[in-house]
This record gives C-alpha cells, structure tokens and sequence, in this order.
C-alpha cells in the first residue's frame, strides 16, 4: 500500500456495535483490516513494517483492534447460536460465520505480525489484559482439541464443519504467537497483566499441557504429520527430532514466565505447579537444547527448583487491574441477543442477489489471488491426494486439485462449500 493509503485504512479503523457485525460498515472494516493485513505480511518480509508500526501506534489503533478481536468473539458464542435457531435464517446464509472466522483470522493475523514490536505491545495500554484473557481462551481451546482431537464449531454441512474447524485451530496458534510476543515484554507491562498471566490464568501450566501433548504434531497411519504453515505435512524420518516453530513458540514463552526474576517473585511454587513443571524435564533431550540453547538455562531451573522449597510469593499491595472490554460488551448487550439476531437476520444477513454481487466484487478487488499466492509458503497440494496440483476449481477458485478425476471424486463434499463461495 502506498504510505497515504495506509494512513487512511489505519485511520478509518474503528470498534463496532455487536449488532452492526456483518452490516455494509462491519464488511467495510473487515476490507481494511485485510488490506492491512496483506501489508503488513508483505512489510515484514521486505523488513519494513516501520510505518504501519508507526501509525498503529500513533493513531493508537491496537486497543480499537483488540476491541473487534473481543465483540467478534463473543458474537460466535452468543449472537450465532440464537441466529441459526431463527425460522427467517436462511440455510444459504450460514456463511456469516465465514466471514466473521476471516475477520478475527485477519485481526489476530495483524495482531502477531505487529506484537513483535515492544512500542506496538506498549501502545496496548490497559486493553493488553483483554488480549491476554483472549490468548488464554484460546490456548485453553488448543489443549482441549489436543484431547479431544476437535474442537466445537456449529456450523452445517459437514463439509463446511472441517473449515470452520481449520479456521479456528489456526486462530489458536496465532494467539499462541502472541502470548510469546507479549511475554517477550514482562519488564513492561503492567503488574496485573504479569498477575493475570501466572496467577490468574496460570500460563506457565498451561503451556506444559500444550508441550505435553502437542495439538500441532499428531500420527496417522504410522506417519508423524505436522501442522506449518496452514497445513498438514507428513514429516520425513530424519526431520522428526525437528523443532518447529509451533514448539519454539511455546519453549520461548515457557522461558519467559519461568526465568524471568519478575515472574519467578510472583508465581506460587506450590505442590501442583511444581509437579506440573517437572514434567518438562523429559522434554529437554540434548538434541532439543541443541535447537535452542537457551533452554540449558531452563534445565538447570528445574534441577533446582526438584530439590529445593521455592520461599512463597511475595505480596504486593497493589490494585488490580481487571479487564474492561469483554464485561462492558457483555454488560452491555446482556439480555438483548435474540433482539441483535433478530436485527442482524433483517438488516445484514438477508442479501438480495444483487447485493450478494456487488459484495463479491469488492471482496475480489481486496483479495488479489496472485497476491495470495505469492504470500502463500509452499506451492498448493491437492485436496484428494495431497500431490503438488497444478488445477483448481474453476467456479470457486479455492479447491486445488493434480487431475480431473481427483476433482471430480471430491466434487460431492466439495459442492456444499463451492455453492455458496461460488
């Protein structure tokens, strides 16, 4: 984007009432937060998202995003649910949750390219409690799928399960993303959001559980798949010793709540968090911490911390600071999520054909497919067999397939999907 350009999407950005999600002014939004989005994928990699940095910060924009990111977010579980039930929803109109799935994909997308930045976490403000409470939700999500093998989704068909699925366990691991970067900055943030972090929500245990069993990494068929970069690869022998980026995002923040003097002043070694901490030992082979060296530090922690009493944590007589966002929106609208439905039914997810047109052009004009494709790390497999494809469907654009008889073999759980992309 030109830098003017830019300047006008960031300030254009602005929060949403709930019931406006999915309206002409919310789509409009959701258009810029993409655009910038795009940009700021592209910035990073050419090394120079310095001005998109600069006008978050100046327009202070990351609380207005975090904000979106939280009504989003409560809109899945409070507004979607009462939405499906009313007879006026039609079938052809789940795709709202599509769209608001992208919305929040893009937001925390942002979100982790920008957070690298200490100004960036420190522009946050009081709103970083709020983003916390967010990452845990979704951290918390990511243990759970690692025991459940899924996670709960209400959207029909069956097809179009598997997506929202996919969507949301690739939210998860940006907002993973993002709890690293904000660990990387415990010196500055507010003492309750460290509080929050060790305490409240117990971060540290929560990562061992990830460590633990790994929702990124699984066997199937006797071969161990990962997930990088968007999808599922088959890992060759030699490469499964490998850390993966997933894993050193988790190892970096365990590194951050556990050996930081701050942390380690604040967090209660009590009986429970000791043992759970213990279990990472196992973890820490030499081949892992010759990966990432600074994990030798995190070995000696434990030899330490398995024979000793670590003295309680110290008390400090402060006021807490509690997040704002999530209770002003639920306060807000408590009570009133049949009304928004109902609203939302009538005014932004009733399209007339026409209006469904005139959206599909703008969203073609926003989402370049070369652009996608040049963002995209690897070169696109196909749906059926998992071959390097050359050809996809032509009336969606979204399927990519090596031949016609795979197209054509997935032509039925696709056709659900195509219809309503299409």
């Amino acid at each position: 984007l030109p830098p003017a350009e830019a300047e006008g999407l960031v300030r254009a950005l602005q929060g949403t009432e709930l019931r406006d999600i999915g309206g002409q002014g919310w789509l409009r939004q959701h258009e810029y937060v993409e655009k910038l989005n795009m940009h700021g994928i592209v910035s990073a990699s050419a090394g120079q998202e310095h001005l998109l940095t600069e006008l978050l910060v100046t327009y202070g924009k990351i609380p207005v995003l975090i904000e979106e990111l939280i009504s989003v977010e409560i809109w899945k579980h409070k507004v979607f649910p009462v939405l499906c039930r009313l007879k006026d929803f039609k079938p052809r109109s789940t795709f709202p949750i599509y769209v608001v799935l992208h919305h929040e994909a893009s937001i925390i997308n942002l979100l982790e390219t920008m957070f690298f930045y200490k100004e960036i976490c420190e522009s946050a403000e009081d709103s970083i409690l709020d983003l916390i409470d967010y990452c845990h939700r979704k951290l918390t999500l990511l243990a759970a799928w690692s025991a459940n093998g899924q996670a709960a989704v209400l959207v029909p068909p069956q097809e179009l399960q598997k997506q929202a699925e996919t969507m949301e366990f690739e939210i998860s691991l940006k907002a993973l993303s993002v709890l690293r970067f904000i660990t990387d900055q415990v010196e500055s943030l507010p003492l309750s959001a460290l509080t929050r972090m060790l305490n409240t929500h117990n971060l540290p245990c929560l990562l061992v559980e990830l460590v633990e069993h790994c929702p990124w990494s699984c066997w199937e068929a006797g071969k161990l798949k990962k997930f990088e970069n968007g999808t599922w690869h088959v890992v060759p022998p030699e490469d499964q010793v490998k850390m993966t980026k997933l894993d050193g995002q988790v190892w970096l923040a365990l590194l951050n709540l556990l050996l930081s003097p701050e942390c380690q002043r604040k967090y209660r070694f009590d009986g429970f968090n000791k043992s759970q901490l213990l279990k990472l030992r196992v973890f820490l082979t030499d081949v892992l911490i010759d990966q990432l060296p600074n994990l030798m530090e995190m070995q000696r922690f434990l030899s330490h911390l398995a024979v000793t009493e670590p003295a309680p944590p110290k008390k400090d007589l402060v006021l807490e600071q509690v997040p704002v966002i999530w209770d002003h929106i639920l306060k807000k609208n408590s009570g009133k999520w049949e009304a928004i439905a109902k609203y939302q039914v009538k005014h932004a997810f009733s399209p007339t054909e026409e209006e469904l047109k005139l959206q599909a052009r703008r969203w073609a004009q926003t989402y370049s497919l070369d652009m996608m494709e040049a963002l995209a790390p690897d070169k696109p497999h196909c749906r059926v067999c998992g071959v390097e494809a050359a050809k996809r469907c032509s009336r969606c654009r979204n399927e990519w397939y090596c031949t016609r008889a795979c197209q054509v073999q997935h032509w039925q759980k696709h056709k659900p999907a195509c219809n309503l992309m299409a």
